[in-house]
């Protein structure tokens, strides 16, 4: 089933939606995100999802909120669609989402759910609805080499032919969510205004970790 054949315009998207608060998680457009869900709330509120119109927004809780019971959230998000899920014997489900659209908070909800739902506004991102946007104007010979780069500092492979083969908007959508940098450097890579910002950033980002690296530091990790 092609997702993006039923959301063709903002207007398609569902206003209210549940929200998941996950620190370092990255979904973005046509990108995967994997979950492992074993908190009840969070079980129910896949359950609903499943029972529904099977989206869930993530999103990442404010900079040093994380901690809290109910942290503040960061006022962007995206929405993502749930492609493919997994009971185990231990009560946990595993998730695969599929990310649809970014999307800005507009209010969050007095909601009697046990997991937050919030009102939200996909309008400044209608781009993210269409395949590839802006993937001609990324320059990817730099992203391909920041990316050399971190693997050779690390000593570590890539399957070269498949990262050659992977068309832009893939590779630069797979590589920030694969980046080992903190939360706030995550949610810049999400609120990238386009597919060539977000690749900027994420070359820029390298550029520093290696910088430090070569001055004896350690890369940052999530």
């Amino acid at each position: 089933m092609n997702i993006f054949g039923t959301y063709r315009s903002p207007s398609d998207l569902p206003q209210r939606i549940p929200v998941f608060p996950l620190a370092g998680a990255l979904l973005l457009p046509r990108a995967e995100l994997p979950l492992n869900i074993f908190e009840p709330r969070y079980l129910a509120m896949i359950d609903d999802a499943l029972s529904g119109s099977r989206v869930i927004g993530m999103i990442q809780p404010a900079s040093g909120a994380e901690a809290q019971d109910v942290p503040e959230l960061m006022k962007v998000g995206c929405l993502g669609r749930i492609t493919a899920y997994a009971e185990t014997a231990d009560q946990r489900m595993m998730v695969t989402l599929t990310g649809i659209s970014r999307f800005q908070i507009i209010d969050e909800l007095d909601a009697d759910t046990p997991y937050r739902q919030v009102i939200a506004n996909y309008h400044p991102f209608a781009a993210d609805l269409v395949s590839t946007a802006g993937a001609a104007d990324v320059n990817r010979p730099a992203l391909l080499k920041a990316f050399r780069d971190y693997l050779d500092a690390n000593q570590m492979n890539a399957d070269w032919g498949q990262v050659d083969a992977a068309p832009t908007e893939v590779l630069v959508n797979t590589l920030s969510q694969l980046a080992p940098y903190p939360p706030q450097e995550k949610q810049a890579l999400l609120e990238a205004p386009d597919l060539k910002t977000r690749a900027d950033v994420l070359v820029a980002l390298t550029e520093v970790a290696l910088s430090k690296m070569a001055r004896g530091g350690k890369p940052r990790l999530q």
